[in-house]
């Protein structure tokens, strides 16, 4: 059992991530300022033992008191509306936010690991895909899309610099389009999106035409893999995602199909530009290396997801 910091604790796979550890027994410290996390997601955990909260932007400066074992940095606008309407405060949680929080982990002796992205990645040419560990990325720097993309290599970036020069001993998981519980229904994310306007009887929008592809890995099935990275000897970068690849619109007959009275499929234009084509991970390491893949099959993991918006759209 180790004492844990977690940055973003409060937002969605964070949250779901404070769930695990402590039930193994951890410590946590989650440090959160709120600005997409949310207060229900961690209200369950107010009191326990185990949890303490600090309402902080990691990307100011902060101190810890006492030992720590592990630090994890996942705080970050991560939905597209949220850095469209977030892009400096995306910046820095890539940027001031992961020195802070290496600087912790030099500071305490900890391990590091840091949550990055699928969108590393960025819009693969069809020769890379499955996206593999080994590629480097096709990212445009000046888009729309950049300041959470950039701000991301950037991450990885710095983390590599303290590993190679500082001797921090580092992890680094790309985690792949994940939903489930706790994700805020107006999030802008595909899957939320569908389950709220099929909940209202409303169209379902389809960005373009919706043969863009994407591939759902449910939270418990996300959280899993970075916690068995965290105890492994594995450096990284290590994709954690679902490979089983789907169109945007199969994702949106199969919402409809789920919920009486959705409303139609319509299609609309794009809202942002360098929006990828295709994604899908490569799991190959993750399983080799972690003995890790995805367990929670699509029509699971949604009729989990459809009944907890549900539930909170009252």
């Amino acid at each position: 059992m180790g004492r844990i910091v977690i940055s973003g604790g409060a937002g969605f796979i964070g949250s779901h991530l404070c769930d695990r550890l402590l039930g193994e027994g951890h410590g946590l410290f989650v440090l959160d300022n709120f600005l997409t996390g949310r207060r229900s997601n961690i209200a369950h955990l107010i009191g326990h033992p185990g949890f303490l909260l600090g309402e902080q932007d990691v990307s100011e400066p902060f101190a810890v008191d006492g030992p720590v074992d592990y630090v994890l940095h996942l705080a970050s606008p991560a939905s597209p509306p949220d850095f469209k309407r977030l892009p400096f405060e995306t910046i820095r949680a890539g940027s001031f936010a992961t020195h802070r929080m290496l600087d912790l982990a030099i500071e305490k002796k900890a391990r590091f690991l840091l949550a990055s992205t699928s969108e590393v990645y960025g819009d693969p040419p069809p020769e890379q895909h499955p996206q593999n560990e080994d590629y480097w990325g096709n990212v445009n720097p000046i888009g729309e899309r950049s300041v959470y993309d950039e701000a991301k290599r950037y991450a990885e970036m710095i983390t590599m610099a303290y590993r190679r020069e500082r001797g921090l001993d580092t992890r680094i998981v790309r985690i792949f389009n994940t939903y489930g519980p706790r994700m805020k229904p107006d999030d802008g994310r595909v899957v939320t999106n569908f389950i709220r306007q099929s909940l209202h009887g409303e169209p379902l929008t389809l960005y373009g035409d919706g043969n863009q592809t994407r591939s759902f890995s449910y939270v418990t099935d996300t959280v899993d893999g970075i916690l068995r990275l965290l105890m492994s000897n594995e450096p990284g970068p290590i994709n954690i995602g679902n490979p089983v690849e789907f169109t945007v619109r199969e994702l949106a007959e199969r919402v409809t199909a789920m919920i009486p009275g959705a409303g139609p499929i319509i299609t609309v234009e794009m809202p942002f530009q360098d929006d990828p084509k295709q994604r899908k991970p490569d799991i190959t390491r993750a399983r080799t290396l972690l003995g890790w893949e995805p367990k929670v099959p699509l029509e699971e993991g949604l009729r989990l997801t459809i009944d907890a918006v549900r539930t909170e759209l009252g």
